[in-house]
């Protein structure tokens, strides 16, 4: 089993990467290796479906330059695939005059973007789009849409599949030796060689690397994102998406409200440190996991930060009441009896020693290893500009 390029991670990063390889070299022999059964089983497969415009992100950034090109990628192979989308906007609402001047700089970064069509609205014509929203200021943003990511993941890989590439399930990676001219890559059940590797492995991510670096300056702390579904009698409540101003001191969007393709209408997340790097409930405890993430020093002193905050979000875990009523600064009318729990997401947030939650892209090229430490959202909608760009720097590698 002897790979040009070896990919690992299953997710929709990773089988991008691989899509994006192939079409430019068809010839490499190629492994996308994933511990699961099943390619999207973690944060692809628990992604809300939002297509990003591009909106948020300063100028200039991999966050930006990637979702910008990736969205025009992203649909132009879901037409290609049939994959079902809908380009139905979303408003960002100003509940308080205190979120003007925030309200002001994302229009502004989306004009610097260069998104097209986006308008600043008043209360009325906040009302014409989301006729039970609260907000007092809002912007238009016509680009964002929706779509099933899982369904987009299962293409790259039968895309890759196609193509020659080997999709190896159940292969979970413990070690990474450097034979020179090749890489060997063991696992819990077998072993590998391939001349370079790519790490896309989300949520281990930074274990994958420090497999081979040496005191890695980066960890993944991982965030549960908890939801609520709007049962049907209430979904008359939301046309489609709205999402809050964003605290600028905080890596995270704040709870919204999202129309997805099957109809339902999700609300959230809020944003707590998770027990286990693929903790989906609050009882999923990994104690090993937990301990590292707590005694990374760049995370207490983001706990110092942000500890008000966090208390916040915690509460809201906690407290339907609590989190509806967070909610309830968007849409007055909804109700707590409106609510029902639906599944969690976790997010793999990368945190650097000294502190700070990293708001950007992060991708570490190493000799003959490229690795992904911080890919969150939009990633799902800038996969294949992101599998662009990595493919690129392993082609420069000569493989």
């Amino acid at each position: 089993m002897s790979y040009d390029i070896a990919i690992i991670g299953g997710g929709i990063v990773g089988l991008a990467t691989a899509q994006q390889l192939i079409q430019k070299n068809p010839v490499l022999k190629i492994a996308v290796l994933e511990k699961e059964s099943e390619p999207a089983q973690h944060q692809t497969g628990h992604n809300s479906g939002v297509i990003h415009s591009g909106i948020y992100y300063k100028p200039g950034s991999l966050k930006a330059k990637n979702c910008i090109r990736g969205y025009e990628m992203l649909l132009e192979f879901a037409k290609k695939n049939d994959i079902p989308y809908e380009l139905c906007g979303k408003i960002i609402v100003a509940t308080d005059e205190s979120e003007f001047d925030q309200l002001d700089m994302i229009y502004d970064r989306g004009e610097r973007n260069g998104l097209q069509g986006m308008r600043m609205l008043n209360s009325k014509e906040i009302r014409e789009i989301e006729p039970y929203c609260a907000g007092i200021r809002g912007i238009w943003v016509p680009q964002t849409g929706i779509i099933d990511y899982t369904e987009v993941a299962y293409a790259y890989k039968k895309e890759i599949v196609l193509a020659g590439a080997d999709f190896i399930p159940n292969f979970k990676v413990t070690g990474l030796h450097d034979k020179g001219d090749h890489w060997s890559v063991s696992s819990n059940k077998d072993n590998i060689m391939a001349k370079r590797i790519v790490n896309c492995a989300g949520l281990y991510s930074d274990k994958v690397a420090a497999l081979k670096i040496e005191d890695l300056d980066t960890r993944i702390i991982p965030f549960r994102g908890e939801y609520y579904m709007i049962k049907e009698e209430a979904r008359h409540l939301v046309n489609n998406l709205i999402y809050p101003v964003p605290d600028p001191n905080f890596p995270f969007l704040g709870v919204h409200f999202t129309r997805m393709m099957n109809g339902h209408i999700e609300a959230g997340p809020n944003a707590v440190l998770a027990f286990s790097r693929e903790g989906y409930t609050k009882s999923d405890v990994n104690m090993s996991e937990f301990y590292e993430s707590v005694t990374w020093p760049g995370f207490r002193k983001v706990a110092s930060k942000y500890w008000k905050t966090g208390l916040g979000e915690m509460y809201r875990s906690f407290s339907k009441s609590a989190f509806t009523k967070a909610l309830q600064k968007l849409i007055p009318d909804i109700r707590e009896h409106h609510l029902e729990k639906a599944e969690a997401g976790v997010r793999a947030q990368a945190c650097d020693r000294i502190g700070g939650l990293l708001d950007d892209f992060k991708i570490v090229q190493d000799n003959k290893a490229i690795h992904v430490l911080n890919a969150p959202s939009p990633a799902a909608t800038s996969s294949l500009a992101i599998g662009d760009t990595v493919s690129n720097m392993v082609l420069a590698q000569d493989v």
